[in-house]
């Protein structure tokens, strides 16, 4: 398992709980491991991301991905953008469209397998499963 995050408290959070696997302090905008991977998942962090860079993520998920790669990526329900508030900090939100992140993944030879919005079994979040059909 290899563990991407840009802050280094989180990381060092995984490094402790979690010695034996790898753990990088890094923006996810400007990841390039040079390495393929079976699963990539954006939990809780690709919404934090504005459209735009959302937008360019799907490249960087390609670059990671080999043939049959599972993505998994949780956003809000429709396109919007606001500022919440996490432990007295403003916190950033954003997504896009349905339609946006179905043609993001198509563009980037995903396949969206399942989508599911406010699942209750995802504490309430809008998830995409999605599978990785060509190198193109």
């Amino acid at each position: 398992m290899t563990g991407v995050d840009s802050s280094p408290t989180m990381i060092s959070f995984c490094r402790d709980r979690l010695p034996d696997q790898e753990w990088i302090v890094a923006d996810m905008r400007q990841l390039w491991l040079g390495r393929r991977f079976d699963g990539i998942l954006a939990w809780d962090s690709f919404f934090h991301l504005n459209h735009d860079d959302q937008r360019r993520m799907f490249a960087v998920f390609a670059d990671h991905a080999s043939v049959g790669t599972i993505l998994m990526f949780n956003t809000g329900p429709q396109h919007c953008e606001s500022v919440g508030e996490y432990r007295g900090d403003p916190l950033y939100h954003a997504s896009l469209s349905p339609a946006e992140y179905e043609m993001f993944t198509e563009r980037f030879g995903f396949s969206v397998l399942e989508h599911a919005t406010n699942d209750a079994q995802a504490g309430g979040r809008t998830v995409y499963l999605c599978r990785r059909n060509d190198l193109g």
